[in-house]
């Protein structure tokens, strides 16, 4: 059950995260706010990766050539996923945004199943499903028979970067010739360290006075950085030992966290129908794990 106690700990993690980069997009452009993320996370990860080695001494993995692919494929598309994340919290409120994002569990199951060769129980594609329907109902802007097409759609790219990336990330872990967890920290680390690299240079070759907006908000900044971090090393190592498609419906109860961040935090109303969409949530969870 380490998977689960992983997934929760993304989950915390994450929630916390898009709290923050919630605030942080009313005054970073998009890129920035992408760049917040895994600015100062590198250090972490490594960190991470060095006491692991310390605690349990394993060798140095094999990096062969699939590997490397995946690292790059994963890296570019959690970019493309973060931003679009960001700019679907301009669309509508921040607890919808979020929710939409977790269209990526259905997408991740039928990726993963026609793809990579992911199996699920019954009662696990219907976790997927009933997920699902809680993401659409979600996706509702005025009630299921006036959905927001736009920002559907924006829900669903998002969701579905976000499940390009995960796949990914496990099939680069499943890569190296080591054992968990420091097969998945290994990933984190060259992830989070290429997408750093590529999001410097393009801002320092763009719009520099992104980088500066960063520097004055170095409190928001660091937390986006550090949340970012423990959730990843959360989800990188669950995928790591559990298929996607369990992992990502599981972590759908993040929309319960972000629910009670949005309501006392940014002090931001959720609907009735948001509530209803939290209950079909906890469900889809509990059939995931007896799956």
């Amino acid at each position: 059950m380490t998977w689960i106690l992983l997934t929760l700990l993304a989950v915390t993690m994450q929630a916390w995260r898009n709290a923050f980069q919630s605030q942080l997009g009313q005054e970073v452009p998009t890129v920035g706010v992408t760049l917040a993320r895994f600015i100062w996370a590198s250090p972490i990860a490594a960190a991470y990766l060095l006491l692991l080695y310390h605690v349990a001494p394993q060798s140095i993995p094999h990096f062969n050539q699939s590997y490397w692919l995946f690292i790059v494929g994963a890296s570019l598309m959690q970019i493309v996923a973060t931003s679009l994340m960001v700019v679907l919290f301009k669309m509508n409120n921040y607890a919808v945004g979020a929710g939409l994002a977790k269209s990526e569990a259905v997408v991740a199951a039928i990726l993963g199943t026609l793809f990579f060769g992911t199996s699920l129980s019954l009662l696990g594609w219907l976790g997927v499903v009933v997920g699902a329907v809680a993401v659409l109902m979600l996706s509702a802007a005025n009630g299921l028979k006036k959905l927001s097409m736009p920002t559907v759609l924006m829900g669903l790219a998002c969701g579905a970067s976000f499940a390009l990336t995960s796949l990914w990330v496990r099939e680069a872990s499943l890569c190296l010739d080591i054992e968990f967890p420091h097969s998945a920290a290994w990933v984190l680390l060259m992830v989070i360290t290429l997408q750093t690299i590529l999001l410097l240079a393009y801002l320092i070759a763009t719009s520099p006075a992104t980088l500066q907006a960063l520097w004055q908000r170095p409190k928001l900044t660091l937390l986006i950085s550090v949340s970012s971090c423990l959730g990843s090393i959360g989800w990188f190592s669950a995928m790591s030992i559990q298929n996607v498609p369990y992992v990502k419906t599981l972590g759908q109860i993040e929309i319960f966290v972000t629910m009670l961040i949005s309501v006392y935090w940014l002090k931001q109303k959720v609907k009735v129908q948001d509530a209803t969409a939290l209950v079909l949530i906890a469900v889809a969870a509990l059939l995931v794990i007896w799956g």
